[in-house]
């Protein structure tokens, strides 16, 4: 049998094709230039590059890494094998790597390193991680593996910690509405976001009325802190305050 394939559709496959392999290989490039979501380096299995975080990599990175989680989590709600502990709890506790290692910076940066620049992005982001968070609690399909390994282990106990984790995640998504109906999951996740961007605004709040604060300490009430430190607090007094007295922010 003779196919005859016109030169026309042969050129467009052939650019739809290319169009996709350069999509996938720009994708590929942005996740691997961003610091946040690569795989640590360095002792002790590696460790987070912290001497590189910049508040400008944290929404893409965030927005990736919550992506690539949920692809995992639809892989194994989806799954034609029979629910397990291995392939469902386990694999969940082991899905999000990338997404993990992101909110190691992005904790570092709401406390330690909190800035009015990151505080913007935090609200940008507050909506879309409760959207993300609903997204898994709420998906059927991995919490009736959930519900199969848990019912399972009512009759035949697991090991003592998987049993624990089995509970704990079981428990977990039925507080958090994934036995509910449609329409009221969809009130619950509007609620969920809801309190997420109201409890952000709360916290920039409070952390604008209190960054501030500060205390002054003589020189005979500087016993146990370092050296370093005591002279880090003299400087800041002295620069800001014109004052020989040791500055600490509360």
């Amino acid at each position: 049998m003779n196919i005859t394939v016109s030169k026309s559709y042969l050129k467009f496959f052939c650019l739809s094709c290319l169009t996709l392999i350069v999509s996938c290989k720009k994708d590929m490039k942005t996740q691997s230039d961003n610091i946040l979501l690569q795989e640590w380096q360095g002792p002790y299995g590696g460790v987070p590059a912290f001497d590189q975080m910049n508040v400008s990599d944290i929404q893409s990175a965030v927005e990736t890494g919550m992506e690539l989680n949920l692809a995992e989590i639809e892989t194994i709600a989806n799954s034609k094998e029979p629910a397990t502990f291995e392939n469902t709890i386990a694999a969940m506790e082991r899905s999000g790597a990338e997404l993990d290692r992101v909110f190691s910076y992005y904790g570092i940066m709401s406390s330690n390193m909190s800035s009015p620049e990151f505080r913007e992005v935090q609200g940008v982001l507050a909506p879309k991680l409760s959207e993300f968070s609903s997204k898994i609690n709420q998906n059927k399909a991995l919490f009736n593996r959930i519900k199969a390994v848990y019912d399972a282990s009512m009759t035949t106990p697991l090991d003592a910690d998987q049993q624990r984790v089995v509970e704990l995640t079981y428990n977990s998504f039925a507080m958090r509405g994934a036995e509910l109906s449609t329409d009221k999951k969809a009130r619950y996740a509007a609620i969920d976001k809801e309190l997420s961007t109201l409890y952000n605004t709360f916290s920039d709040n409070v952390l604008h009325d209190e960054e501030n604060y500060v205390t002054f300490l003589n020189a005979d009430q500087l016993d146990g802190l370092s050296e370093g430190f005591i002279k880090s607090a003299a400087a800041i007094a002295k620069v800001q305050l014109n004052d020989v007295a040791f500055l600490f922010a509360c």
